[in-house]
């Protein structure tokens, strides 16, 4: 071997041993995030970092559990000889406000709620899976399945009341401050199926301002 080849040869071999330890120290270097915010759990009943003057996550859960609380001290639906029939969906609650938000978020939630709550004394009609009902209620029926450990019913279930309800605010805005201001509106109504009768209301309001609004998604 000369000694230019010999010479190349530990050149390449310190080179080699140098790039682990670089790219060590620059993924090191990436997961510190120096120059960000660490990312950390947060409570969703308490405001986060990121707040603004719309309907946040803590709301969510605040007007959920005070709906729940409310329907059940109202009595509405005591002394009925059957759990009712309950149906709540994301398409009777409108969004007439200005932030952009996903409603089955709140419809979602209120009825988990009010299922914890009611303990068998209300039932939940999920007519958003009727087609995959309707699916399993033909394969029984041509006895390509057994009928299960429930049985068969003449139609699918009823629905006896539903939750409707909208979103609606009011904004404001001052010239010279740059502050916005915004009152948050949440009704929520319980309609009799048959009757189309209201038979229980429930609102959860707030306003709040900031000179600097966020981005909802």
């Amino acid at each position: 071997m000369t000694a230019r080849h010999f010479s190349a040869g530990i050149w390449l071999v310190l080179a080699a041993a140098c790039l682990p330890a670089g790219d060590g120290q620059a993924r090191e270097r990436k997961l510190e995030n120096r120059n960000g915010v660490q990312a950390r759990d947060l409570d969703p009943s308490e405001k986060g970092l990121v707040t603004g003057v719309g309907i946040e996550a803590h709301d969510i859960q605040s007007m959920t559990n005070q709906m729940a609380r409310d329907m059940f001290a109202s009595g509405v639906l005591n002394g009925l000889s059957k759990p009712p029939r309950i149906l709540i969906d994301e398409q009777e609650f409108r969004n007439e406000g200005s932030q952009i938000i996903n409603r089955r978020m709140i419809t979602q939630r209120l009825m988990t709620e009010l299922n914890r709550a009611s303990q068998g004394r209300m039932a939940f009609v999920g007519q958003r899976y009727a087609g995959m009902v309707a699916k399993q209620r033909e394969l029984k029926r041509e006895g390509v399945t057994d009928v299960g450990t429930t049985g068969m019913t003449g139609a699918q279930a009823g629905v006896d009341y539903f939750l409707g309800g909208a979103i609606m605010t009011l904004d404001s805005r001052d010239p010279k401050s740059g502050v916005i201001q915004r009152y948050n509106q949440i009704a929520f109504e319980l309609v009799d199926a048959e009757t189309g009768a209201v038979v229980w209301s429930g609102m959860y309001e707030f306003q709040r301002a900031a000179a600097d609004d966020v981005v909802y998604r």
